[in-house]
């Protein structure tokens, strides 16, 4: 089994990165052949200063060691130095239809909250489908925001397998039947943990550095204090209960109506945490 999935370098590392996604992949590195990467290429959308898309890089290569990745079971790489995406790239761009990007959630919700559409926004579930495709991925560990993204990756494999590929059957993209021949890009599979598939930022929404609402991970203590200090929440008074979540927000735009307690949830021990529901729900304390 081989699994495949990247953090972007566009900025430090936060809590998001790591419950959503870095602690997931040490957990992975010893289930299947583990492929991970710093995806340098895709941070390009919002940074542009060479010494400063250095420094994160070099930041991400850092936090993924030091937070128990091991290079003896998993590979660790960097995203521009495999020249090939960028090919792969260009000739899924062939097979796209424009109708699936014009469609892409994440997009919209990026032009939404103020990042400039050009093509590289535009273009960046493309790029993300190379770098998935061109690994032979059989999983790839994605938060439900990206599930879309691996679908496109799955329907654009398929179009370029049938394009290119004399006795390709979509019905047998793995060509076990007689006659079929195997597609040249796998089909992969999103692996979501559903416990942390979305990690709630201090203003409510998905935890992204595009928001400007995150924790840093590895930041000064007074200045994560103060994030933390700004959590939003509601006007309800102390001695009174609190509105508890349905769930913390799955898809781009969807706000959390309590992030504090979607927070306190995904990183107290269960018996704390147990201790601060009861009071939640009591009011008090």
């Amino acid at each position: 089994m081989r699994i495949l999935s990247g953090v972007q370098s566009s900025g430090k590392l936060h809590i998001g990165n790591y419950y959503g996604a870095l602690r997931q992949f040490v957990q992975l590195q010893d289930e299947g052949e583990s492929y991970y990467f710093i995806a340098n290429y895709h941070s390009l959308t919002t940074l542009r200063d060479p010494k400063v898309s250095l420094e994160m890089t070099r930041e991400a290569a850092i936090a993924y060691l030091a937070l128990g990745l091991d290079p003896k079971k998993a590979i660790l790489f960097r995203q521009s130095d495999v020249r090939e995406v960028l090919e792969l790239f260009w000739i899924l761009g062939t097979v796209t239809p424009m109708s699936n990007l014009e469609r892409a959630t994440s997009y919209r919700d990026k032009v939404e909250n103020g990042i400039s559409p050009d093509f590289g926004l535009f273009a960046y579930p493309v790029l993300m489908a190379a770098d998935i495709l061109l690994y032979s991925a059989d999983f790839v560990p994605v938060g439900k925001d990206q599930i879309q993204h691996i679908e496109f990756a799955r329907d654009w494999a398929v179009k370029f397998n049938t394009q290119y590929v004399p006795g390709y059957d979509p019905a047998d993209p793995d060509g076990k039947e007689r006659g079929h021949s195997p597609g040249i890009l796998k089909l992969p599979q999103a692996r979501v943990q559903e416990s942390t598939a979305t990690v709630p930022g201090i203003d409510g929404r998905k935890m992204s550095k595009s928001y400007g609402n995150t924790i840093d991970l590895f930041g000064d203590e007074k200045e994560i204090k103060k994030r933390i200090m700004s959590i939003k929440t509601d006007s309800t008074p102390v001695e009174a209960a609190k509105p508890v979540p349905q769930q913390p927000p799955t898809t781009p735009g969807v706000v959390s109506d309590a992030p504090l307690y979607d927070l306190l949830k995904l990183m107290l021990p269960e018996s704390d945490f147990r201790e601060v529901d009861a009071t939640w729900r009591a009011g008090g304390k």
